[in-house]
């Protein structure tokens, strides 16, 4: 566990090292890239192989920052933590692997990328508020230059919107730091600290400070009415960005509203739990109704991420033992699945169709030229789905029967969001690689002219590359191991709801 701390030196010496790499040639800041995400994956599984679940948080690091203040740069980690990292280093390997074709500026891009990576790693192994906040702003800033220079769909626009909320939220979060720093006597920003001083705070000044910290942080982890960035972000974002975007950076908020939040501010929990589960059960079935009527491929999984993630939410406002362990599992569920629907979207059928409207793709018969793309989509929706034999079907069932133990009628709902994701996933499945009888029937007898004039003659398309399958097949292997052993993850997940901090805002009930 000793080890942990390395994935963030490492990154971001191998950020600086891309950057340089990169001045040579494109394939040198790849490889670098590259090395740079496996050295950091290779630590976190020497941690996974150390480690003993247990209640509380490890100390990793604890030095002195800013004495003056009360600010230690202090690492810690507990089972939750280490989930995430590892979802971290896999999401960071499958991103560079989706990324191999990147030739502009290839250096800087990697750069960013890794940085970005960097400030992930330290936002989950951080137990000094302040040194989490830190980290937290090192992951926002890269991703507006990833998707400005090498995104696509009105790109500017995309990621001004998704730093601009990004930064909006942190300023809410940074408001309810202070104050609870400030009216606990400004001695210091260690988490444990932060929560001894709130528990002696009178009930609206937790539910002030609640309300403004879990706000904050559940901006970026898409919670309705606050998602419409992602969409815009995912749609923008180049394919490893918009797999980062879905698979860490989204969790980064959902990480906050259960590491900060709800342990700090207990009672302000207390107080917004109703109105944060009717959020989530709104914006499970909102964005999964939208996802249902897109025309844009991307849109499609973007409102769907969305969807998600609201289960995410709902696991953590059902607030006892069973419902927060399906939402962490979830988080992990959700990083693999997603980063795999979005890297078919994205790299396998954009750049080489050229089209994300589903219209077009439904034209085309893909499932007989992109086959293998057409068989990783259809593995990552049944995932999607929830289908048993992956990991979205533990995640959520998790979630569902632990929602339902604290609000049945949630649950019923929440349910009702399962249907909803089948019915969207089947829909872009079927048009975009099946398409109808007749229009094959006609793709494969002469072209269109519709077909010839959008410069995506089937016959002409590149070959998957083996970073793209290797890519594929990580992700894929990932969410179907875990759909068969999910007690891997929730043996370390379980002991860490069982610290004090935890219990605190807690119910009770057992995983």
């Amino acid at each position: 566990m000793n080890a942990l701390p390395w994935t963030i030196y490492v990154t971001f010496a191998g950020a600086a090292l891309a950057l340089i790499a990169g001045a040579r040639s494109a394939a040198n800041a790849r490889v670098v890239a590259l090395a740079t995400a496996i050295a950091g994956f290779v630590v976190t599984l020497f941690a996974a192989r150390d480690f003993v679940p247990a209640a509380g948080l490890q100390v990793l690091a604890d030095h002195t920052w800013i004495p003056s203040l009360g600010i230690r740069y202090q690492l810690s980690a507990d089972g939750i933590s280490l989930t995430l990292v590892v979802l971290t280093g896999l999401a960071a390997i499958a991103g560079i692997l989706f990324s191999w074709n990147i030739e502009k500026r290839a250096g800087e891009f990697f750069a960013l990328y890794l940085a970005l990576i960097g400030g992930v790693y330290g936002v989950f192994l951080s137990a000094d508020a302040f040194t989490l906040f830190v980290f937290y702003e090192i992951a926002i800033v890269p991703k507006y230059f990833l998707i400005a220079n090498w995104g696509s769909t009105n790109r500017e626009y995309g990621a001004m919107k998704l730093v601009l909320y990004s930064f909006a939220g942190s300023a809410l979060v940074l408001a309810g730091l202070l104050w609870a720093y400030g009216a606990g006597g400004g001695e210091s920003f260690a988490l444990s600290s932060l929560a001894a001083k709130a528990a002696h705070f009178l009930p609206w000044e937790q539910n002030a400070m609640f309300g403004l910290v879990f706000l904050g942080f559940s901006v970026l982890a898409g919670m309705l009415p606050f998602h419409t960035w992602a969409p815009t972000g995912h749609v923008a974002a180049p394919t490893g960005a918009s797999m980062l975007l879905a698979g860490v950076v989204m969790k980064l908020g959902a990480y906050g509203c259960l590491r900060v939040a709800i342990p700090l501010f207990p009672a302000g929990f207390a107080f917004w739990q109703p109105v944060i589960m009717a959020l989530a059960v709104a914006g499970i079935l909102y964005a999964g109704f939208i996802a249902l009527v897109q025309d844009d491929f991307k849109f499609v999984i973007g409102y769907s991420s969305v969807s998600h993630m609201g289960f995410v939410i709902l696991g953590l406002a059902a607030a006892n033992a069973q419902s927060v362990a399906g939402a962490v599992l979830q988080m992990f569920s959700h990083g693999i699945i997603a980063g795999l629907l979005f890297a078919v979207v994205g790299r396998m059928v954009y750049e080489r169709t050229h089209t994300r409207q589903l219209a077009d793709l439904q034209a085309l018969p893909l499932h007989r030229t992109l086959p293998f793309a057409a068989f990783t989509f259809v593995l990552a929706g049944l995932a999607s789905m929830g289908m048993p034999g992956f990991s979205g079907f533990p995640a959520e069932l998790t979630i569902l029967v632990g929602t339902w133990k604290s609000s049945p009628l949630a649950a019923t709902f929440a349910a009702g969001g399962v249907l909803v994701a089948a019915a969207f996933t089947l829909r872009a499945i079927h048009v975009s690689f099946f398409g109808s009888t007749a229009q094959l029937a006609a793709s494969t007898s002469a072209p269109t002219p519709h077909a010839s004039n959008s410069a995506h003659a089937h016959a002409d398309y590149a070959p998957i590359t083996w970073p793209e399958r290797a890519g594929a097949g990580l992700l894929i292997a990932t969410t179907v191991y875990l759909g068969l052993k999910p007690d891997l993850l929730l043996d370390w997940i379980t002991p860490a709801l069982q610290s004090p901090l935890m219990q605190a805002a807690l119910k009770g009930g057992t995983p």
